[in-house]
């Protein structure tokens, strides 16, 4: 496979040295995958636009989704990075190793999410619909099922773009389930 290089700041257009900017002072670095997106002039500030949109889903349910969309497609990278965000919204090691599995014992109701998400990532989008009346049945309604959907597509897009690259993994390594 051709190696996908990575940009530097002064290889990208000049909105994404705007978002090279920012991304370095939140985060302190640009992460590699984000910096794959600034081949485009376009796709990195669309990419944040989408991934950083309004929710009805809180940050841990986000990672949640985050998480088993990431295992059922195998992306290293994004397991890596939604790990550590992950462990940022207070979930332990054993509990991220719960979330990627979908077989949440610490929260029926994120394991309700887990378990549609699943579903739906491995089914391309044809869920087993008991998943989703139980989905409905710990609280959820038609607005989350819909942003789910919305989180779902935000991870495949990093998640393919991963598998299509194979930039290095700049995030924590994470343990094979």
């Amino acid at each position: 496979m051709k190696t996908f290089p990575i940009p530097t700041r002064e290889q990208v257009s000049p909105a994404n040295q705007t978002i090279f900017d920012n991304l370095t002072k939140l985060v302190g670095h640009v992460p590699n995958l984000f910096a794959a997106f600034a081949h485009s002039d376009n796709a990195l500030g669309n990419y944040l636009t989408l991934q950083n949109g309004k929710s009805s889903l809180r940050g841990k349910e986000r990672e949640v989704v985050n998480l088993v969309v990431s295992q059922v497609n195998k992306c290293l990278y994004c397991l890596s990075a939604h790990t550590a965000f992950g462990k940022m919204q207070g979930f332990t090691d054993e509990q991220v190793l719960e979330i990627r599995k979908a077989e949440i014992s610490f929260d029926p109701k994120l394991d309700a999410l887990a378990k549609l998400v699943k579903s739906i990532a491995e089914n391309q989008g044809h869920a087993d619909q008991q998943l989703v009346e139980n989905f409905y049945a710990v609280g959820y309604n038609e607005g989350s099922l819909v942003d789910v959907v919305m989180a779902v597509g935000d991870k495949i897009i990093t998640n393919y773009l991963f598998a299509l690259t194979q930039i290095p993994v700049d995030w924590p390594a994470v343990p094979a389930l």
